[in-house]
């Protein structure tokens, strides 16, 4: 721990550095070293902004937004648990070299949050707390972190990150508006598929069981209740009486299925349904490649739910598939 925070103090005296550095090659123009074809890059290239993303779902947000206008480097990689991510020796040069650093913010990033607040903007900046949930942790009450599943929040942090992206590169502006209006368009038919696809499954059939605490927001958007035994964290313990309030749940209200994620262990879920089994009643565990619920990362590139759009979309079609 103690040496995360000297990397990160490091980081923010080279972020200060580079600023320094700017203005001297201004100054000096005839310092500054000449891209080359044996570096790698060309001149266009090397023309580039830099954009340093914390996670996945920023990747993909700024993708859609400035495509190949930017250079974007990811810090969490896909696939990977933010909640128990600890930083390296690279994501502090993404850091420094970044010319703008989006971060997600309601401390979902965890011990990386003091450095990111300092350089970077929270897409979540201009969220009001009355849209905001809120969850037990550890006895404590803490701000839900997972926006994402409320769609319209998700497209206020997309609208923030176009904005920065504008003030980035001025001269895109034109271009980055019209993706922007093109997208959140496409966010709309997103939510309006979901609502369909979830009211088919009957009423008395509507409740998500997840290993961890994520889905408050999809649960508030579609009027399904949810329940997780862990809170969260996913590192967090699971306390017997947890456990064992989920499975009566899931026993006296006959669940018919019950979920993994992908940044979660599946044994955990097994577990649930060898205690209900033990009162008497058997649920199915929906697991296994391809059969996850993506809950705090999308998936690897090139892989089912690697966007934004087609993780929601991968999310309710085995969410209605499986308690239909």
């Amino acid at each position: 721990m103690k040496r995360l925070i000297f990397l990160f103090a490091l980081c923010l005296s080279l972020v200060g550095c580079k600023a320094a550095n700017n203005e001297v090659k201004e100054a000096n123009p005839e310092s500054k070293p000449a891209a080359t074809m044996d570096e790698g890059s060309s001149e266009e290239t090397s023309a580039k902004k830099s954009v340093t993303v914390t996670t996945s779902f920023l990747n993909d947000m700024v993708k859609n937004l400035a495509g190949d206008k930017v250079d974007v480097n990811l810090i969490i990689p896909a696939g990977e648990d933010p909640h128990l991510y600890v930083a390296k020796p690279q994501d502090l040069q993404k850091i420094k070299e970044a010319d703008l650093l989006l971060y997600h913010g309601l401390h979902f990033e965890g011990k990386m949050i003091d450095a990111l607040e300092k350089t970077g903007y929270a897409v979540t900046e201009t969220f009001s707390k009355d849209k905001l949930g809120s969850m037990k942790e550890d006895g404590a009450e803490i701000v839900d972190p997972h926006f994402w599943f409320d769609i319209d929040l998700y497209k206020e942090a997309t609208t923030n990150a176009a904005n920065k992206l504008t003030e980035l590169l001025p001269e895109a502006k034109e271009e980055i508006d019209g993706n922007l209006k093109a997208y959140l368009a496409k966010l709309d038919e997103l939510d309006e598929e979901n609502r369909k696809a979830l009211e088919a499954i009957p009423e008395g059939q509507r409740q998500l069981i997840t290993p961890h605490d994520a889905f408050n927001y999809f649960s508030r958007r579609y009027n399904i209740p949810v329940m997780a035994p862990q809170g969260v964290s996913t590192d967090s313990e699971v306390a017997n009486k947890d456990i064992d309030k989920t499975v009566d749940f899931i026993v006296n209200n006959k669940v018919k299925a019950i979920f993994a994620e992908s940044t979660t262990d599946p044994a955990r879920m097994e577990k649930l349904k060898e205690a209900a089994a033990a009162k008497g009643f058997e649920v199915k565990v929906v697991s296994g490649e391809g059969q996850e619920l993506f809950s705090d990362s999308l998936a690897a590139e090139g892989e089912d739910g690697d966007t934004y759009i087609d993780m929601y979309r991968h999310n309710v079609k085995l969410i209605s598939e499986n308690l239909k």
